[in-house]
């Protein structure tokens, strides 16, 4: 049976202009480089509708601050203001702002503290989703789904306040089956690396079943990156997410990078991470092909957390 379309299901509801507006709000692109500001605050503001259970405006100066920190957990390497999205997210229509005075703000820090610029959800958009908690559901994970690997999902609604699990919202059909993962690509991936992780070589086994080994995407699926094996690594379950969160990352000469940023004082972080700095990354069997260098390149300007010890 195929799968229901989560954007047809809610047309026949009368909701798609909503989930179309989410997917389609303008980022800033240039040669695959992550533009998650936006997404994020759009979460943020997600968050606090289902906790409130209301459109409440937020201050800048009390958004500023949680805001910077999604944005230095889950961005880009390069440092970046929580002003630009609450000031430009109000061109896609679905996010207003305003000032003390009702004159214009500008996209800076100190101009939006200085005019005591509030935000909230456009009034439309907010009773959309309050009347279906649905809707909600699908427009964060959408935002989920498309900007961020699977590994990031629960921390970042975790971080936001929002409930994606809950057994009403049991139906709803996660929008990534629009676009089917190939159900092959773990398997090729670590038949390629012969159930080993490339970087710490870990390969346990509960009888013929690998158990906390994945197939890592090196330029996530989120943003095109392939179902396969020139696009994956054999990682075990902890270097996977320290590899999806910038932690790892692996360097021009093929060896692993760790990155400066990571501090680690007890005996377990220096076993399991620090002493990867340095140390060859494992290839594919011969006759399969190596991780490409332009998913690599990706990753390392655009996950990988420099500079590197």
């Amino acid at each position: 049976m195929a799968t229901e379309d989560p954007y047809s299901s809610a047309m026949e509801a009368g909701a798609p202009d909503w989930l179309a507006r989410v997917a389609s709000v303008r980022k800033w692109s240039r040669g695959g480089a992550r533009a998650p500001h936006k997404p994020l605050l759009l979460l943020y503001a997600l968050g606090r509708l289902q906790q409130r259970g209301a459109n409440d405006p937020v201050a800048y100066v009390d958004a500023e601050a949680p805001l910077a920190r999604l944005l230095a957990d889950y961005g880009p390497p390069n440092k970046t203001t929580p002003a630009y999205p609450f000031k430009r997210l109000a061109s896609d229509g679905l996010w207003q702002v305003t000032s003390a005075d009702g004159g214009e703000v500008e996209d800076q820090p100190g101009a939006l503290r200085r005019a005591g610029a509030t935000g909230r959800l456009d009034g439309g958009f907010a009773a959309a989703l309050m009347a279906d908690p649905a809707l909600l559901v699908r427009c964060a994970r959408l935002l989920l789904e498309t900007e961020f690997p699977e590994s990031f999902h629960a921390a970042i609604a975790q971080d936001v306040g929002l409930d994606l699990e809950g057994p009403e919202l049991a139906d709803v059909v996660p929008i990534a089956e629009r676009r089917r993962r190939s159900a092959a690509f773990r398997a090729e991936v670590l038949v390629a690396y012969e159930y080993c992780c490339a970087m710490c070589g870990y390969g346990g086994r509960i009888g013929n079943e690998a158990v906390g080994l994945e197939a890592a995407h090196v330029r996530w699926w989120a943003f095109e990156g392939p179902d396969e094996v020139a696009n994956g690594l054999a990682l075990c379950t902890m270097h996977h997410l320290l590899f999806d969160r910038g932690v790892l990352g692996v360097t021009t000469e093929r060896t692993v990078a760790v990155s400066r940023h990571f501090v680690g004082h007890d005996p377990t972080s220096s076993n399991v991470v620090l002493h990867l700095v340095g140390r060859e990354l494992g290839e594919p069997q011969a006759g399969l092909p190596p991780v490409d260098e332009g998913h690599l390149a990706w990753h390392r300007s655009q996950v990988f957390r420099g500079p590197s010890r």
